[in-house]
C-alpha cells in the first residue's frame, strides 16, 4: 500500500493483505473496470461462472470451507439484484461475503435520465442489500473510500455476515488517500470482543449448574463453526465426558466420529434414542445455537427451567438471567478455565437409517443410498459432503462424514441450487473433493455450473438423486402435476461436458459407481433413480410432524411415503 494510489490498485492490496486470493464474478459493463482491477498481473485469481447465483452460490461454499471471507464481483442492477438471493442465505446463515458491485459513473448520473440496468433509482440497488448485509458504502469519496471499505470488511468479519460496496466505474483509477494506520496494519481482523467480567462469571455461574448436573448434554450450533470455535467445543467436551449433539445448522461442527457424539438433534423428529436421552437430560449447554424451526423440528426448543444455558448472538442466558456482550468463543475458553466435574457416559451414534435388504432388481431406496454413501465415505480422508436444499438437506443429516471431514448445507435459509455451485468454491478454496448429495430439481435450477469443473481443475462427485420432479412437495400436493420436471440425460450431460456420468438403479451399481467415480480424476455425475415418491428418512417424519400440527389428516401427509412406515 501507498501514501496515495488508484482504488483498483487499493482493492488489490487490502484484499491480499486480509488473505483473500479468489475473486468469484460474471463480468458486466458497469463492473469491466473494476474486474481488470482486481485481476491485474500480481492481482487476485478471478473464477467466473455461467450465472450470479452460481457465483453467489460459490463463493459462499468457498467461505464455509475456507473461513475466510469470499468475495464476489458482479455488475450493477441486472447482476446485483441476480445476487440478492444468495446474499440473503450467507446474512441468514452467517456467512462473511463482501460483495462488490459495479455502477455508474458521475457524467452518467448528470444526465438525469434513466441508466441502463437501473430499476428504480440509482440508490435503489444500494438499499436492496441493506436488506441483507451488515454493512453497506458506495466508496464515492477518494478521501475516505480506504476507510469506507476498511470498515465493511471489519463488520463482516466481526458479525460473520455480508457486506456490499458498490464501486461506479469512474471510481476505480481515481487516486485515493490512504490512511498511514492502513498501510502499517497487519491485516488482521477481530472479532467483536467481549466484556471479561461477565464471561467469567457467566463461565462460573455454568459451571456450577453442570457440577451438579448427573445427565448434561451439550449441543453445537452454527456460531461455533463462524467464530472458529471448534477447537474450544472438543477440548470443553472432553474435559465434560458430556453427549453432544448439534444441531442442523451446525452438523460438522463437532468431529462425527468422535466417541462423544450421539448425532443431530432436530428435536421430537430426532432419532428415537436421540429423543430418550435428551427427554432424560438434566442439564443443556446450547453452544451458538441459533433458534430456529429447523434447528428444532418446528417445535420450541426443549428447555429444563432454570437448568438450560444459552451461548448465541453475544450474550449468555443461565437460568432466568442474560450476560450481554459475550462471544461464543470466549464463553467456551473461559468454561475450560473452569474446574470441571468428569462425565464417564458410553455414548451410541443414532441415525434415521435401519438396514433395508437388497434384493436383485429391486429399485434403491433414498435410506439405502445415504447408507451406502456412509460406507463409501468410512475410509476417505480427501471428502467434504455438501447437501443441497429439499429431500437431502434432511437426507444429508444421516450422512457421517469421519476424520474431520466438513460437512455444507444451508440448514436454515434452504435455497434450493445451493450445493453444486457451493461445492466448486469449496473445492476452490480447501482442495477436499466434494460428495454433492442433489436432487434432480435443484440439479436443474444450478447444477450445469458443473460443467465449469474442468476449467476451474476440480472434481465433485455429484449423487443425483432422480425421481422425476420436485419430490419433496409431492406429499402435500393437491396438484403432483405442478411438481413435474422434464427428464434430463444426466449421465451423458456430463460426459458431453467434459466429466464422468454413470447410471444405478440399484445399491450394487451405486456402490460400482461409487468406486468409479472416486477413481475419476475429472467430475462425476451419478444419475440414480428411485421411486417416484421415495423420501429421506428425517423427511418423512418433518412430513408427519409438519402435517399433525396442522391438523391435517395424517393419511393425507403420509400419502405415498409407506416405504418408511
Amino acid at each position: 500500500m501507498k501514501r496515495h494510489m488508484a482504488l483498483g490498485d487499493f482493492l488489490v492490496a487490502y484484499l491480499r493483505k486480509i488473505g483473500v486470493s479468489h475473486v468469484f464474478g460474471i463480468p458486466g459493463d458497469l463492473a469491466l473496470k473494476l474486474f481488470f482491477a482486481l485481476g491485474r498481473k500480481h492481482g487476485l485469481e478471478i473464477i467466473t461462472l455461467s450465472h450470479e447465483p452460481g457465483v453467489g452460490f460459490a463463493a459462499d461454499g468457498y467461505a464455509r470451507a475456507t473461513g475466510k471471507i469470499g468475495v464476489i464481483c458482479v455488475t450493477y442492477g441486472a447482476g446485483g439484484h441476480n445476487m440478492v438471493n444468495p446474499v440473503a442465505g450467507s446474512f441468514s446463515e452467517r456467512v462473511p461475503i463482501l460483495i462488490f458491485s459495479g455502477g455508474p459513473g458521475e457524467e452518467e448520473r448528470k444526465l438525469g435520465t434513466l441508466i441502463h440496468h437501473q430499476a428504480r433509482e440509482i440508490e435503489s440497488q444500494r438499499r436492496i442489500y441493506d436488506e441483507v448485509t451488515c454493512a453497506c458504502a458506495v466508496l464515492t469519496d477518494p478521501r475516505s473510500a480506504a476507510d469506507e471499505l476498511h470498515r465493511v470488511v471489519r463488520a463482516i468479519w466481526a458479525e460473520q455476515r455480508p457486506g456490499y460496496i458498490e464501486i461506479h466505474r469512474d471510481m476505480v483509477d481515481r487516486r485515493i488517500e490512504v490512511p498511514e494506520e492502513l498501510i502499517e496494519w497487519d491485516g488482521r481482523l477481530h472479532f467483536q470482543e467481549s466484556d471479561t467480567r461477565k464471561v467469567e462469571e457467566a463461565a462460573h455461574e455454568t459451571a456450577a449448574m453442570f457440577n451438579e448436573s448427573r445427565k448434561p448434554v451439550l449441543i453445537a450450533g452454527i456460531e461455533i463453526h463462524r467464530f472458529k470455535a471448534s477447537h474450544e467445543l472438543v477440548e470443553l467436551a472432553e474435559q465434560m465426558g458430556a453427549t453432544v449433539f448439534t444441531t442442523v445448522l451446525g452438523k460438522g461442527a463437532f468431529p462425527m466420529d468422535h466417541p462423544l457424539y450421539m448425532g443431530v438433534h432436530v428435536g421430537p423428529i430426532s432419532p428415537p434414542s436421540i429423543v430418550a436421552r435428551m427427554d432424560a437430560a438434566d442439564f443443556v449447554l446450547n453452544l451458538g445455537c441459533l433458534k430456529t424451526d429447523m434447528n428444532f423440528g418446528n417445535r420450541p426448543p426443549h428447555v429444563i427451567q432454570g437448568r438450560t444455558v444459552w451461548a448465541v448472538d453475544r450474550k449468555v442466558e443461565v437460568k432466568y438471567h442474560t450476560y450481554t456482550d459475550v462471544g461464543v468463543r470466549d464463553f467456551a475458553r473461559a468454561l475450560l478455565r473452569e474446574k470441571l466435574r468428569l462425565h464417564h457416559e458410553k455414548v451410541h451414534y443414532a441415525d434415521n437409517l435401519r438396514e433395508i435388504a437388497e434384493r436383485d432388481g429391486m429399485p434403491v431406496k433414498v435410506s439405502q443410498i445415504l447408507a451406502a454413501v456412509n460406507e463409501f465415505l468410512a475410509d476417505k480422508r480427501e471428502y467434504l459432503v455438501v447437501a443441497e436444499s429439499g429431500d437431502m438437506l434432511f437426507g444429508g443429516l444421516d450422512i457421517r462424514v469421519p476424520h474431520n471431514g466438513g460437512y455444507l448445507a444451508q440448514g436454515f435459509y434452504a435455497s434450493m441450487g445451493f450445493a453444486v455451485p457451493a461445492s466448486l468454491g469449496a473445492q476452490i478454496g480447501s482442495g477436499l473433493r466434494p460428495l454433492v448429495l442433489c436432487g434432480d430439481g435443484g440439479f436443474q435450477m444450478t447444477g450445469p455450473e458443473i460443467s465449469q469443473a474442468p476449467a476451474k481443475g476440480v472434481n465433485p462427485i455429484v449423487v443425483l438423486i432422480n425421481n422425476g420432479g420436485w419430490g419433496i412437495f409431492r406429499p402435500i400436493a393437491e396438484r403432483r402435476e405442478l411438481l413435474e420436471i422434464p427428464p434430463w440425460p444426466y449421465a451423458k450431460l456430463a460426459r458431453d461436458w467434459g466429466g464422468a456420468g454413470f447410471e444405478a438403479t440399484t445399491v450394487e451399481q451405486l456402490r460400482n459407481a461409487l468406486r468409479a467415480a472416486h477413481e475419476c480424476k475429472s467430475f462425476a455425475i451419478i444419475d440414480v433413480r428411485v421411486e417416484r415418491d421415495d423420501l429421506s428418512p428425517v423427511t418423512v417424519k418433518y412430513i408427519k410432524a409438519a402435517a399433525k400440527r396442522s391438523q391435517a389428516p395424517v393419511e393425507h401427509a403420509a400419502a405415498g411415503i409407506r416405504t418408511h412406515d
